[in-house]
């Protein structure tokens, strides 16, 4: 246990260390902290935290600076927050992929970092599916989900239906089975075909299939913005080959699929620091993480991703706001 004394000057060096970006000498923490202590008392109380694990000296350096097991103990203990008050356009009440869209940059624009948003599962349970004839045996099938989501997709069936077969079949499946997920309906019909004229049940089951697609294609998207913002990073713009490692990380969604899934598992505002698990697995970066709602239901993660020396206390607020406004843009939308 750390007693008051080495809990300040820890804080103190955490501090000063995220807003310089430079090691921290017992001179300065001695300033820093307010306390009256010698530059010998406070070399010792950094030799106790160094050999807890919790900072660490440069060899370039007489200054320390925190591990990642440091920050952990900051954020979770000391880290205190002041609201600010952010300038941010409202996410107005819209379809899901741009509200989604609109969060990841604002994200990064707040925090000047990598915004990341876990898109919303599709839900497989439709409003409506209306057919449109294009062409001969060239039809267009939209699809609207429960929270008027559409979705829609081009089929080239062995049939030329006649425009009035096409309002036959919608009316038909509009009417009995609107409300129910895609596999309750392909049940339905199985048991309903022989009541069924036959063009107008293949045409039914050509809708079915494609809705199946639709609603599973691309689901658990990430939407990224603002990896360029690592360039102006110091962190990262002296260390290529960290920047090189960061940019990989974005381009293999499904491994930022997982950071999100396991950030999902909690309530609240979530910190999650490199190097000290296996959840981030590069030492540099850190992610800020909350879920997000539709309706009180949680369907979606987002979040930032920066540096270790990352301003915790501003990045919680940034992402507390940004799931709220996305919670009430995608549970309020008409």
């Amino acid at each position: 246990m750390l007693d008051d004394r080495a809990k300040l000057l820890l804080k103190t060096l955490v501090e000063r260390y995220i807003a310089e970006g430079q090691p921290v000498g017992s001179r300065t923490l001695s300033r820093a902290s307010g306390l009256e202590l010698s530059p010998a008392t406070i070399r010792n109380v950094m030799s106790d935290l160094e050999e807890l694990g919790l900072i660490a000296s440069p060899h370039t350096s007489a200054g320390r600076i925190p591990t990642a097991r440091g920050y952990r103990l900051f954020v979770d203990t000391m880290l205190t927050t002041q609201r600010e008050q952010f300038t941010h356009p409202s996410l107005a009440a819209d379809q899901p992929q741009r509200v989604i869209a609109n969060a990841a940059n604002l994200l990064s624009s707040l925090s000047q970092f990598v915004g990341v948003v876990m898109a919303p599962r599709r839900t497989s349970v439709f409003r409506q599916i209306e057919f449109l004839r294009l062409s001969d045996r060239r039809l267009l099938v939209i699809i609207v989900s429960p929270d008027g989501d559409v979705q829609n997709r081009v089929i080239f069936p062995e049939t030329d239906y006649s425009q009035s077969q096409l309002v036959e079949a919608s009316n038909y499946i509009n009417s009995h089975f609107a409300g129910l997920s895609i596999e309750q309906v392909r049940d339905r019909l199985k048991s309903e075909m022989d009541q069924l004229r036959g063009e107008i049940a293949s045409l039914m089951q050509a809708a079915v299939e494609v809705s199946s697609e639709i609603m599973t294609e691309g689901q658990d998207d990430v939407v990224i913005s603002g990896e360029r913002n690592l360039l102006a990073v110091t962190d990262f713009s002296s260390d290529m080959g960290q920047l090189r490692r960061a940019f990989e990380l974005f381009e293999q969604k499904a491994q930022l699929m997982r950071l999100l899934d396991v950030s999902s598992k909690g309530a609240g505002v979530r910190i999650f620091i490199g190097g000290e698990s296996q959840v981030v697995p590069f030492e540099d970066l850190s992610i800020v993480s909350a879920n997000y709602e539709v309706d009180g239901q949680v369907v979606g993660t987002l979040g930032v991703i920066g540096p270790t020396r990352m301003p915790y206390d501003r990045m919680i607020q940034i992402v507390d706001i940004t799931s709220r406004l996305v919670t009430n843009a995608l549970s309020h939308r008409k």
